[in-house]
């Protein structure tokens, strides 16, 4: 078991950090549009639409996009544009939205409408 540890701590040793970030803020929006019930035909009948959860990681993809947005280069603007979108998506799931600047994630990105 140690040796398959070492492995891997090598291995993500050996990827650049860059990719690391964009990895996981990929694994972020995967799971919001999940929770959102985006992967459905029908989102609002979605029976692993979960708000609460969404706005949970939507919060921390906006932390982390925020925190580390001077190094993805020209990753950077695509993950905004996919963070915003879950963003609108999170205030037209909600029966009663927040107002803006107040919605999952904005008071890392500032107000999305």
């Amino acid at each position: 078991m140690t040796d398959e540890l070492d492995a891997a701590v090598r291995d993500l040793a050996d990827i650049p950090a860059v990719e690391v970030i964009s990895r996981a803020c990929v694994m972020l929006m995967s799971s919001a549009a999940e929770k959102l019930g985006l992967a459905d035909e029908n989102p609002d009948a979605s029976p692993r639409r979960d708000l609460d959860e969404a706005r949970r990681v939507i919060t921390a993809l906006a932390g982390l996009v925020s925190a580390s947005v001077e190094y993805l280069g020209p990753h950077a603007g695509p993950i905004r544009e996919g963070l915003q979108s879950l963003q609108r998506a999170f205030r037209e799931a909600s029966a009663h939205p927040d107002e803006p600047g107040k919605g999952p994630g904005e008071k890392y990105t500032g107000p999305v409408y």
